[in-house]
């Protein structure tokens, strides 16, 4: 068993020996392409840009430099942000099923804000679009980000509650507290006491009895103020999408494209204290962690200039010593099945040594280039289609300043030692010159032959302009150019000047940012794991990615090729006008137009205004919304038979109501009566109480016989509250 173990073990490390030797003659093979083959053409192409020197300038001469390659790359940027960043999503996500149709729509809307809101999206695709114009190739990198951010705050002056709070939060340590009393709350507290106490006295003056719990203690622990530094360590837990420099990107010779290549890296430098929160072991970056980290090349040092040298600050901090870090993205058979997985490398130093070897789905990093070449990774920019006519007109500009100098500035020919030579030097207007005889000083004057470049000069423009398509037109109206010219014919100009750019956009969009989309979509649903709130076009909306369909397919949705804005918002308005129509004469819930199409046809019209929030001006309605049914309208018969029916309630409720004042009224006269019955038993009773006393008085005076008047009158009262006796 334990030799079994062993063969095991050498197996493994054999193993891995071999993946070792096949990433580092990988990246070797993918650096030295790079670094050999492309990087000489994107540093001249920077040079270019840059407006640098060609190296064959003479001392003396003119030494102008054209800035062709500069002047229409910053031509075509503009149009190029305004296609992206328009009232038009650049990319939409299309769904799958029948189950994904309002998934998709939320994707759009929370992908574009993860782009332009949590991170500096036009910043970034600027900077990748101009390396593609420039150095043919700009990349795109995006990653989710939780690594972990260490702040240190200060507070001063907190009371005991506030520093319980800041106890109680897992993301802050507290590493510095400072205790006293808080003088100021101490002198409240003591008022209150003494004046607890004067009232506690006054009222043991009046004999009053006061338990003494009653009388207030100063408390145990005045009331205490804290200064403290804390450290928070906050999760980050967000999407990040940066563009990579093209130098620092590696790929495979001979790959025909970015998504095939046998491999494709991301080379970089990062100091110590990177990696370490990165959560590699520091005992395993002593003997990789050197100072001259990434090998300085030639675009390197034309690009970042200030960035490479000794790093006097960082010399005497081991944390900030420089570390070659390369991610790299390869098809591997690591468990031998004969099948080549996509695995993720992560490798230190210049021998790429492997520090982590993770299984990958995905490769994080997209690719532009403005003129694909088939079958190639690396196509052209604007600079390989101008370079040479950059060249061409500096020399001729160069050759024009220099005869236009020795025109104005002629040479002199003197006979020595005859004329006083610093008079001849003397460049001062209207300076004497002292000469021993005339005719020692004689100018050689040279015409200006200028003028005959200029027509050069036009053709190399007209050439640049028939390579890249960028014409005075693209760029603005020449009023000269077009005075005279039908609308038709200006229109005509103006969208034949466009095409070389909407055809850029359009690849573009087809290729790296219709990727960069549907992997922002891969990260969001792999690793957001709770729903976020977000606010999107005027209100609070809530995303949730863990039930979206990471699988949806992007398409690129650019309004181009439809004309200018201008032209859409007419013929905009033009469909808008039609709907309105079909709308009033076919109703609300006609087959051929809803409201839900209408509603979408004004928000396109706002936002091709120029606003972005359409919301703020009208409401989005489902494409199929409905207005509910109203109800029938009834017919004159029901009408009529409805009014009889109200007239004959009508009546009812009259005959009831006449009933009913009837009825108390014949109850009112019965309890009239009852109670004048009963007025009149009282009389009655009353007049016989009299009666009775006034007999009893006479019999008892003329016969002297007692007589019982209180059991008579008992008798006579007996029956006066029984009911119904009257």
């Amino acid at each position: 068993m334990a030799g079994e173990r062993t063969r095991r073990r050498r197996k493994g490390e054999s193993r891995d020996k071999d993946v070792q030797a096949i990433v580092t003659r990988a990246l070797q093979q993918a650096a030295d392409y790079i670094d050999e083959e492309v990087s000489p053409d994107r540093a001249k192409a920077a040079r270019y840009y840059a407006g640098e020197p060609f190296g064959n300038e003479e001392e003396g001469r003119s030494q102008v430099v054209s800035q062709d390659v500069r002047d229409t790359v910053h031509a075509i940027l503009p149009s190029l942000m305004r296609i992206f960043f328009g009232a038009e999503k650049p990319v939409e996500f299309v769904p799958e099923g029948p189950e994904d149709e309002p998934l998709a729509e939320q994707a759009t809307d929370y992908i574009n804000y993860v782009l332009t809101r949590d991170n500096p999206g036009f910043l970034t695709l600027y900077s990748a679009f101009k390396d593609a114009l420039i150095r043919r190739t700009g990349f795109i990198k995006a990653w989710w980000d939780d690594s972990t951010e260490v702040t240190y705050e200060s507070y001063e002056g907190i009371d005991d509650d506030t520093l319980l709070l800041l106890e109680q939060d897992d993301e802050i340590e507290i590493i510095e507290q400072e205790s006293y009393e808080d003088e100021a709350a101490r002198a409240e507290i003591e008022a209150q006491l003494q004046e607890a106490l004067a009232l506690a006295e006054a009222a043991q003056a009046q004999g009053q009895v006061v338990p003494a719990e009653a009388i207030p203690q100063p408390p145990e622990q005045w009331p205490m103020l804290h200064d403290v530094t804390v450290r928070r360590r906050r999760q980050r837990g967000r999407i990040r999408v940066e563009a990579v420099p093209p130098e620092e990107v590696l790929i495979s010779r001979g790959a025909r494209s970015f998504e095939d290549a046998a491999v494709v890296a991301h080379r970089t430098e990062k100091t110590v204290s990177d990696l370490i929160a990165m959560g590699y072991d520091p005992a395993e970056l002593e003997d990789i962690a050197s100072s001259d980290g990434l090998d300085i090349n030639e675009e390197s040092l034309d690009r970042h200039p200030e960035a490479y040298g000794a790093d006097d600050e960082a010399e005497g901090d081991p944390s900030q010593r420089k570390v070659l870090y390369t991610e790299a993205w390869m098809p591997l058979d690591i468990d031998g099945d004969g099948i080549a997985e996509l695995r993720k490398l992560c490798c230190l130093g210049d021998g790429f040594k492997i520090m982590r070897n993770e299984p990958a789905s995905y490769v994080p990093i997209v690719d532009l280039c403005p003129d694909p070449e088939p079958h190639r990774a690396i196509g052209r920019s604007i600079f390989d289609l101008v370079h040479d006519i950059q060249l061409i007109k500096s020399s001729i500009l160069r050759n024009m300043l220099d005869s236009l100098a020795q025109s104005i500035h002629p040479r002199t020919g003197v006979v020595e030692g005859m004329v006083n030579m610093d008079d001849v030097l003397n460049n001062e207007v209207g300076g004497v010159i002292r000469m021993r005889q005339p005719g020692m000083v004689q100018p050689y004057t040279t015409p200006f032959v200028g003028s005959a470049a200029f027509p050069m000069i036009e053709y190399m423009d007209r050439l640049r302009e028939q390579r890249t398509g960028i014409t005075d037109a693209s760029q603005g109206l020449d009023a000269e150019v077009l005075q005279s010219t039908t609308k038709a014919a200006v229109m005509a100009t103006v969208s034949a000047a466009q095409q070389q750019i909407e055809l850029i956009a359009r690849i573009f969009a087809e290729t790296g940012i219709r990727r960069l989309y549907r992997l922002l979509l891969k990260l969001v649903c792999q690793y957001q794991d709770k729903p976020r709130t977000i606010r999107l076009r005027g209100g609070w909306v809530t995303m949730d990615p863990r039930s979206w369909n990471a699988g949806m397919d992007a398409i690129p949705s650019l309004a181009i090729g439809g004309g200018t804005p201008e032209e859409r918002l007419a013929t905009l308005a033009a469909i808008a006008e039609r709907q309105e129509m079909l709308l009033e004469r076919l109703g609300p819930n006609n087959p051929l137009v809803s409201l839900g199409q209408y509603s979408r046809t004004l928000s396109r019209m706002v936002q091709l205004a120029g606003f972005k929030d359409a919301s703020q001006y009208f409401n989005e309605l489902p494409l199929d919304f409905q207005m509910p049914e109203p109800e029938p309208q009834p017919s004159p018969e029901m009408l009529l038979a409805e009014v009889q029916r109200e007239e004959i309630q009508a009546n009812i409720q009259k005959k009831a109501a006449e009933l009913e004042l009837r009825r108390q009224e014949q109850q009112f006269e019965a309890q009239l009566k009852r109670e004048q019955m009963l007025r009149a038993d009282d009389r009655e009773r009353d007049r016989l109480e009299a009666d009775v006393l006034l007999r009893a008085a006479d019999i008892q005076a003329k016969h002297g016989f007692p007589v019982d008047v209180g059991r008579i009158l008992a008798l006579i009262q007996r029956d006066r509250s029984v009911e119904g006796t009257f």
